[in-house]
């Protein structure tokens, strides 16, 4: 049986050829899904899965240690009526990247929602699959996060439920089922335009609370907006982000106390 020692040793020579390799498909580092310190390697499964995370790197403490983790489930919330956040996305071209961890893609600037009065820009939206979140302890087959970041360094997530039905599919996330790069380094470039506002539910209140990144380093930094409508897409499409993000969502932590809200009003 593998040491800890040999593992560790093993996910590091990973790394050091990842960070060779992903310079030259052009990969950039974001704050988002996701975050990583370049020198450590992680994944969802086996040692380097989220019960190993603190330990791949002092970097990743928090992910043990933090007590404003995500994601939670959403239950209890207190109705409040909250300000709604305003959409100001423009279209940009469509260009997916599969990272290893998920499928990203990188949003153009000049698009943003404004949230209680501060600005946040949207960076890039990504998928996990099954979702990370759960409603009243259901969790869903898929969840779309698009990640927004404040001049100050402060991120804003919103988070799309997504669940399979027999029909004939979602248009709206027709170009991104079809075009899904199915191994790491992987890039599409479709040629195509996206328009981040209509994958969104038309429904858009939200349950909110304050959390974390839901991959390492797990900072707590994250005013997370969670839609209360969840979008459904066809079991087709469905079934193609589950091949190919394999189980990547992080396991839910724990609430600690922290106020979960439920926007009241439309």
């Amino acid at each position: 049986m593998f040491t800890m020692q040999i593992i560790k040793a093993l996910v590091a020579t990973a790394a050091a050829l990842l960070s060779v390799l992903i310079p030259h498909l052009g990969v950039e580092p974001t704050l988002a899904a996701s975050t990583t310190a370049p020198a450590s390697f992680w994944s969802y499964q086996d040692m380097s899965g989220p019960d190993h995370w603190a330990e791949l790197d002092p970097s990743f403490a928090t992910c043990s240690s933090g007590q404003a983790q995500s994601p939670i489930n959403l239950t209890a919330a207190a109705a409040v009526d909250l300000i709604n956040p305003e959409f100001h996305y423009e279209s940009v071209p469509l260009n997916l990247l599969n990272n290893g961890h998920t499928v990203q893609v990188p949003y153009a600037p000049g698009s943003y929602i404004l949230l209680e009065g501060q600005q946040y820009n949207l960076l890039q939206f990504h998928f996990h699959s099954p979702s990370e979140h759960a409603i009243d302890g259901k969790p869903w087959d898929a969840e779309l996060h698009l990640v927004h970041q404040s001049e100050a360094g402060e991120l804003a997530v919103v988070a799309v439920l997504l669940q399979g039905e027999d029909a004939e599919g979602n248009s709206s996330y027709a170009d991104l089922s079809a075009n899904l790069p199915k191994k790491l380094g992987d890039k599409v470039r479709t040629g195509n335009m996206i328009a981040a506002r209509s994958l969104l539910p038309k429904t858009t209140t939200t349950y909110r609370y304050k959390g974390s990144l839901t991959t390492p380093p797990c900072s707590e930094l994250v005013t997370w907006l969670v839609m209360t409508e969840p979008v459904s897409l066809s079991i087709q499409q469905l079934a193609s982000y589950k091949q190919i993000l394999n189980n990547n969502n992080r396991p839910l932590q724990l609430l600690n106390n922290r106020p979960v809200q439920i926007d009241s009003s439309p």
